[in-house]
């Protein structure tokens, strides 16, 4: 490219870097002067009659030309003369006549209801002063509120010759029916924003729609967004504070995918800058949330939250924050369609509005999430039906669990029952190689036996792993289990929380300052358990460590762990104990014939005796040797 044509693109460009410089310097100029003259117009009608009767007929008819209802009365304009003198000597903050009187109007209240939501809007900002969530109590039996008074501010922020922010205005309330509402903030050009809200008859969603008119010719020329800012502190709800907390977060979804993202759990706080689209986000507390969807996405956004302390004076839980960008064409009017639910994490729920907002229920992922929601919660609410006490409906899904498993409980009691009755055997084996440097050749002895007898050193194993997802979707299940939330059992007075005997008075760490009677059930059962276990395997005096974290060490950290857990979950373990223990007891006595099978063993070895060796079983027998080879030649070189 030759030097002069680079020299006229610079050129080009300086120039219209300077035209556009121009035309804002010109704008800004303008909107001052008008500022100005407007001011002056308002002072000299709080000082003068005429004036101000003239200023009045001026404003109606203009509102009738925007279709907006006039509520001025002639009583608003007339001051005292100390006013006066107030006002002369206040400077207005807003280049808008219109965004300067929506700012120092007064605050109204309105209000939507249907059968599940009592919604109260203030008129400050058109944004939810309060959002009680119908038929739903808090643990000390008041009204649930998900939004309470002065625990929420919204607004959407944008730039005209200045920054606008929302909740700093009163919007006029244009229309309202029983089910919707339309608040509306005027410009001076003639321009509007409209905030329509409308809920649905029966529903937790509300229905919202940011609208404008006019107002994109007046935006800025650097700016292709909005901002909207939602600030929401939400209120404990529940008896114990650490499993509230504990299962309290902030959610979101990105567009597309089928999953839902968090914030994390059990943090003192957290945030996250999201720099691409999200369809929703939740500000998840335990058992209820408010969540935000926009139809077109949130473009990008930053979310956070923050858990106040237990003795929190107001018993706020935590502060959460979302401050998310929405695009819109320049210069071009829009209607942006979005929706809040304030609702209950009832999956089937949370599961019948669409968008995956049940996944913010921590149910776990895979096969553990799979067993909660296709087995666990339609098991529940099949009970339910039928059965109105929870214990009761606790007990009967633990039998049924317990019955589908039995099969597995079954064939590990009897792999273990084999290697109790070939101890005899074992114990010949050890007495033949008691040397240290032999005991490679008595493993390989041992496994000969077993090889013969066809008993599987892994087939006590097997079972219980496969009855480990549902122990585990047990845990995930029962902490959020809406199903259980202020539903007592015998003592426990809220099965979603922790049950306590007795009061301490003074908190022991990691352990709380009450006494859990189920969880305390719980390890007296696991211990036993465990017992009955050991008396059932095989003692060869290896792993003695093991034993006694099995014993004594695991019955003491769930104990711990579950206190403050819910109760539902320390009654359900303690009965899977118990019933576990019952079944291995009839197992023992009406099952399994320790004699008869010492007998089945013998003639099985017997008639495996010239049988060629499995490949598996040449493979592990060579590389014993191999390493029997590798350790004499170690000993040769000491």
């Amino acid at each position: 490219m030759q030097k002069n044509t680079i020299l006229g693109f610079v050129l080009i460009g300086l120039i219209l870097i300077g035209f556009s410089w121009y035309n804002s310097y010109n704008y800004k100029k303008q909107a001052r002067e008008a500022f100005v003259k407007d001011s002056l117009a308002r002072i000299e009608a709080l000082t003068n009659p005429r004036v101000a009767d003239s200023l009045r007929i001026a404003d109606s008819i203009r509102n009738a030309a925007l279709g907006i209802k006039d509520t001025s009365s002639s009583s608003a304009l007339q001051v005292s003369d100390s006013s006066s003198v107030a006002v002369t000597e206040e400077v207005p903050s807003i280049a808008d006549s219109l965004l300067n009187a929506a700012q120092n109007a007064e605050e109204s209240l309105y209000v939507l209801e249907n059968e599940k939501l009592k919604l109260c809007f203030t008129s400050k900002g058109a944004q939810i002063k309060t959002a009680q969530i119908k038929g739903y109590k808090t643990y000390g039996n008041d009204s649930l509120y998900i939004v309470k008074e002065n625990y929420s501010d919204m607004s959407l922020v944008f730039n005209t010759v200045q920054e606008i922010r929302t909740s700093s205005f009163n919007f006029e309330a244009v229309e309202q029916t029983d089910s919707s509402i339309v608040f509306r903030l005027p410009f001076s050009s003639g321009a509007h924003l409209d905030f329509a809200y409308s809920l649905p008859k029966d529903s937790y969603q509300l229905d919202f729609n940011i609208i404008t008119e006019g107002l994109g010719g007046q935006m800025s020329n650097n700016a292709s967004d909005f901002d909207l800012d939602w600030k929401l502190r939400i209120s404990r709800f529940e008896k114990g504070y650490d499993n509230e907390k504990n299962y309290s977060t902030v959610n979101f979804k990105y567009p597309g995918e089928k999953s839902v993202e968090d914030l994390g759990m059990r943090k003192a706080e957290s945030q996250k800058d999201i720099p691409t689209k999200i369809q929703w986000f939740a500000f998840h507390q335990q058992f209820f949330s408010a969540i935000l969807m926009s139809d077109d996405n949130f473009s990008s956004g930053n979310l956070s939250y923050k858990f106040l302390p237990e003795n929190d004076p107001d018993s706020a839980l935590f502060d959460c924050s979302a401050n998310m960008q929405m695009e819109y064409g320049r210069g071009e009017d829009v209607n942006i369609p979005m929706h809040f639910y304030f609702g209950p994490n009832l999956y089937k729920v949370l599961k019948s509005y669409g968008n995956n907002y049940e996944k913010i229920i921590p149910l776990g992922g895979s096969i553990i999430g799979w067993i909660n929601r296709v087995v666990i919660i339609n098991t529940f609410d099949f009970l339910r039906k039928f059965i109105s006490n929870y214990g009761i409906i606790i007990l009967i899904m633990t039998i049924l669990i317990k019955l589908v498993l039995s099969p597995l409980t079954y064939k590990s009691y009897l792999s273990s029952a084999k290697m109790r009755v070939l101890k005899p055997e074992i114990d010949k084996i050890n007495k033949k190689y008691p040397k240290r440097e032999d005991a490679m050749k008595k493993q390989q002895e041992t496994m000969a036996l077993y090889q013969k007898t066809g008993v599987s050193m892994m087939g006590g194993c097997l079972p219980m792993l496969l009855q480990i997802p549902i122990l585990f979707a047990m845990f995930r299940f029962f902490p959020v289990s809406f199903e259980l939330r202020q539903h007592p059992f015998l003592w426990a007075s809220d099965l979603s929380g922790y049950d306590s005997i007795l009061d301490l008075g003074f908190n022991i760490p990691m352990y709380g300052n009450h006494v859990s009677l189920f969880a305390l059930l719980m390890a007296i059962s696991m211990y036993l358990f465990s017992k009955m276990n050991m008396q059932q395997m095989p003692d060869n005096g290896s792993m003695p460590g093991m034993k006694g974290m099995q014993l004594y060490f695991m019955p003491a950290f769930m104990l711990v762990l579950c206190n403050n857990f819910s109760a539902g979950l320390s009654y359900y373990y303690m009965l899977s104990n118990f019933i576990s223990i019952g079944q291995n007891w009839l197992i023992r006595k009406y099952g399994v014939d320790e004699e008869k099978l010492y007998a089945q063993l013998k003639s099985r070895a017997e008639s495996n005796k010239g049988k060629k060796k499995s490949k598996w079983r040449e493979r592990m027998e060579a590389m014993m040797k191999e390493q029997e080879r590798l350790q004499r030649e170690r000993q040769k070189k000491k």
